[in-house]
């Protein structure tokens, strides 16, 4: 800031200070040796009019000073408290005076900032409030620092989210949700229905940030259940069109071979072309039968039967069809689930993990139980699923294969939630999936 010419630094106001106090005692000085006072008397005489005007020159000047460093001192400690309205009023031609400008500056841009910061927040924090997916900001003691009314909902929680633990917050949710909130990877998976309730389709997203140099966990949880049902619409649409060109193929030429064998019927001399002709007739009817009983199978899965199941055989079983190892130790007790139907289950997530392009020997089986549930891990290191697969992958019909139905998830999905269950899909750390299959525990009598 430009002071005018005319203002006094605060050194010179001392200098003048002291000069002023040195003239004044000169001038007593001399005066009382002029009385013809002795030595020790003038000294004395001079320091009893010289110290008491300094005294008061002094507090003259130093007072102003003082109240004015205990202002700014007043001032700062209410920018530490985001008050930024405390101003100084200007007035002084010296440094102090460029102090007050410069403090009422500094307050002026930091309310600006500060105005700006907060509705940038405002807005932030209503499209986050809007957002039709759960977001939750969770530090490294585990504790909600953040979550909006998505997350309430989703989660089924009435009360305030920021500042409870996290594992408190999930304690009231289905078990296939709690465990893919604390998995280490993004995650799709299905929450089995309740007698009123149709079945959920849930996808949760997990990123690592940092915030003021401490780290925390960003998770997103997505309903996916109304864009599946979108999408399944869709595909049907896809079935229907790709259902009407199979039959259109198959029947025309079906039709033709008949028209043709009915002139050839009453001819003794074309009799040998007859086989040929119904040969082919039989044929397509055959590839027709076949191609409708892969998508009838998907609509009329029977119920359930479930019994006792030794876990050693019915493993042996599956890879006599598909080899895999079996990763750690298998439960001491017996599983209860239909061990046809959940043979069908790991027929099909084992065909996938032996298509994923990953070795043979790293397709794996691993058995976990805990109180509320039996978990089949199927694991395999191949390409893995991108977003795009992984949020499509229970849809009927969708197969990222080239000669894939589509029908072998959307089965497994099918015959597990009729257990009771689900099925949950992840990435796996190193590269690869891990495809859950969770069988409910059995409620004691």
């Amino acid at each position: 800031m430009a002071f005018p010419t005319s203002r006094f630094s605060l050194a010179g106001k001392l200098s003048l200070l002291i000069g002023f106090d040195m003239l004044l005692l000169a001038a007593v000085a001399a005066a009382a040796a002029a009385l013809g006072l002795p030595a020790f008397t003038v000294f004395v005489l001079s320091l009893a009019v010289a110290v008491p005007v300094a005294a008061w020159m002094l507090h003259r000047f130093w007072s102003p000073v003082r109240r004015l460093l205990q202002a700014v001192t007043d001032g700062v400690r209410s920018f530490q408290e985001d008050d930024f309205s405390v101003r100084l009023v200007p007035g002084r031609r010296d440094e102090l005076g460029e102090l007050v400008e410069l403090y009422n500056r500094m307050g002026d841009t930091l309310r600006l900032e500060r105005n700006e910061i907060y509705q940038r927040e405002l807005l932030l924090d209503t499209l986050l409030q809007g957002a039709p997916m759960g977001i939750l900001l969770v530090n490294e003691l585990d504790r909600v620092v953040y979550g909006n009314v998505a997350a309430r909902r989703l989660l089924g929680v009435t009360r305030r989210l920021i500042g409870r633990d996290l594992a408190d917050v999930a304690a009231a949710c289905p078990d296939v949700m709690r465990r893919a909130l604390f998995a280490e990877q993004d995650a799709l998976f299905t929450v089995p229905a309740g007698k009123a309730e149709e079945e959920e389709t849930y996808r949760v997203v997990r990123r690592r940030v940092q915030l003021n140099t401490v780290e925390h966990r960003l998770i997103v949880l997505e309903r996916m259940t109304p864009e599946l049902r979108r999408q399944e619409v869709e595909v049907w649409k896809k079935v229907i069109r790709v259902m009407s060109h199979e039959l259109n193929n198959s029947l025309a030429p079906v039709s033709s071979l008949l028209h043709s064998a009915r002139h050839v019927a009453g001819r003794a001399d074309r009799a040998h072309c007859l086989e040929e002709i119904l040969g082919a007739a039989d044929e397509r009817v055959r590839y027709l039968s076949e191609f409708l009983e892969g998508y009838a199978k998907f609509a009329r899965l029977p119920r359930p039967r479930k019994e006792p199941v030794v876990w050693q055989p019915f493993f042996e079983a599956v890879q006599s069809v598909f080899p895999f190892r079996i990763a750690g130790e298998l439960p001491p007790q017996t599983g209860s689930f239909d061990p046809g139907q959940l043979q069908q289950v790991l027929i099909n997530l084992l065909k996938n993990a032996m298509e994923s392009g990953g070795p043979a020997e790293e397709v794996a089986i691993a058995v976990e139980t805990t109180p509320q549930a039996t978990l089949l891990h199927v694991l395999d290191r191949g390409k893995g699923m991108d977003e795009e697969t992984m949020r499509m992958a229970l849809l009927p019909f969708y197969s990222s294969k080239q000669s894939g139905t589509g029908l072998g998830l959307p089965l497994c999905t099918e015959i597990l939630s009729a257990h009771g269950g689900g099925l949950r899909i992840q990435r796996r750390s190193g590269g690869g999936t891990v495809v859950t299959c969770i069988l409910p525990a059995e409620a004691k009598p």
